[in-house]
């Protein structure tokens, strides 16, 4: 009992002080650390992904009366409903990992519940909803991405409102920015969609008229997202970016007039998307612009796929830019089950071949159920997962073991000298050092002070009792 008594009298010493180092240690958990990887090991790590699509970049166009407010609560579940999804629940999140998917894409309409006052102010609420299915998918093991995706259709105003339009998209990013600052590497910003490039600038099935100026304007807006991001504090000095082509489109992208931005960092991927032929991965039935085919698989099927993944091994992943996939699918509607399989697995295997990170597409009702929280065809997860699934690996968002709590000094247990390095620390030693403060932030407000101390000794009494 001579223990407790001495410890004691130092519990009672401390409670006469504040917390000093209280707010530099919340800082310090606050940024966990940014690994020494290069963009191109970060994306092999990441395996094969799968987007959460339809789901929280359901939202109504721009210029429209927002009809997802009219007639719900308006509230954040609301809109990722809106489009048919189910609200999403940690148990869905975990069955993307355990499936054997290593990065989750998470396209956002970030106007969603956005004041109409012109300052594009980004709504608490719907932000914290982000938070939470971000935080759900890195404590899955699992990297995740998230952008401004099509968000309503605004970013096709920039030809018409270069102004206001920068000032949209950068005022956007410095808050998601900001509110992201704090995560690790596991982590991923991508600067826009589909909608960098535009037919009024230039029409792609016409002449080169206004090319040059397009192509142009697509440069300039990926560069204003990274000097964005890295003078936005945090980690995001050193977050890995996925900045979006031209169009997202292969060929486009691929074109000398494509720039890469700059950046201090050097820590960039490239993103497209694979919809070929179009026949077969995007349209389910005959349109006007094109006719609906049902099967895929013939040799120049094949052909044109590796034509494609190669192109971008050569402009983009073979001068040290890895590429990201950032969708490719095609629907079950009028198309043979076993041309869906055999399409899926076939741009997952080639993409993953030449190095880059391939990530299907899939929207409720689609490829993953969300109410088995399954693959719905098992014969396409275990080709999906031979090509380069991971296995299921949980982690705590600051990707350090589950801690015990007390243990201040990590050894792997909660004892009378856990409480006084605490104590002493409190008391303003210079020479101490907590090797896992957390596991003493028993108030779990993210600070340690007195209270937590007070919390301490008490579960201190509990274990010599």
């Amino acid at each position: 009992m001579k223990a407790i008594k001495i410890m004691s009298s130092a519990l009672a010493a401390a409670m006469l002080l504040t917390g000093v180092h209280t707010s530099a240690f919340a800082e310090d958990r606050s940024q966990p650390a940014m690994r020494d990887i290069t963009t191109l090991e970060l994306v092999k790590d990441m395996g094969i992904g799968i987007n959460l699509g339809n789901t929280f970049e359901s939202c109504p166009n721009w210029y429209e009366e927002d009809w997802i407010a009219k007639w719900s609560e308006g509230k954040p579940n609301n809109y990722e409903t809106a489009w048919g999804s189910p609200v999403i629940t940690k148990e869905m999140i975990e069955g993307i990992a355990k499936e054997g998917f290593g990065v989750l894409r998470i396209p956002v309409a970030w106007s969603n519940m956005m004041a109409h006052d012109g300052t594009y102010t980004i709504n608490p609420e719907y932000d914290r909803r982000i938070h939470e299915v971000v935080d759900w998918t890195l404590e899955s093991g699992m990297y995740a991405i998230i952008n401004i995706h099509w968000d309503g259709g605004w970013v096709n105003n920039f030809p018409d409102d270069k102004d206001e339009s920068m000032k949209r998209y950068t005022h956007m990013w410095e808050q998601i920015a900001d509110s992201f600052k704090d995560y690790d590497d596991y982590l991923v910003f991508e600067s826009q969609n589909e909608e960098l490039g535009w037919d009024k600038i230039w029409n792609p099935w016409g002449s080169t008229d206004g090319k040059a100026e397009s192509y142009a304007l697509c440069n300039e807006i990926n560069q204003e997202f990274v000097d964005t991001v890295r003078s936005s504090g945090g980690n995001n000095a050193e977050r890995h970016l996925l900045i979006s082509g031209y169009n997202t489109s292969i060929e486009r992208t691929c074109d000398p007039l494509f720039k890469m931005p700059n950046d201090p960092a050097n820590r960039m991927a490239i993103s497209v998307h694979y919809y070929s032929p179009a026949g077969f991965a995007i349209l389910e039935e005959d349109a006007d612009w094109g006719k609906a085919v049902s099967t895929w698989g013939s040799d120049a099927d094949y052909q044109s796929l590796c034509n494609d993944m190669s192109m971008m091994k050569t402009n983009f992943t073979d001068k040290g830019i890895p590429v990201i996939v950032g969708e490719y699918g095609c629907p079950n509607k009028n198309k043979e089950p076993e041309s869906v399989r055999r399409f899926l697995s076939s741009v997952c295997e080639e993409a993953y071949k030449c190095g880059h990170c391939p990530v299907m597409w899939s929207t409720p009702g689609g490829h993953y159920d969300r109410d088995t929280c399954k693959m719905a065809d098992q014969e396409l997860q275990k080709a999906l997962y031979n090509i380069g699934g991971k296995p299921f690996s949980p982690r705590s968002l600051n990707n350090t073991p589950e801690v015990v709590s007390g243990d201040v000094n990590n050894d792997g247990a909660f004892t009378v000298s856990d409480a006084v390095l605490v104590n002493e620390w409190l008391l303003g030693a210079n020479d101490v050092q907590l090797e896992n403060w957390k596991a003493a932030d028993l108030c779990a407000d993210d600070k340690l002070d007195i209270f937590d101390l007070c919390l301490l000794r008490q579960e201190l009494v509990k274990i010599v009792k």
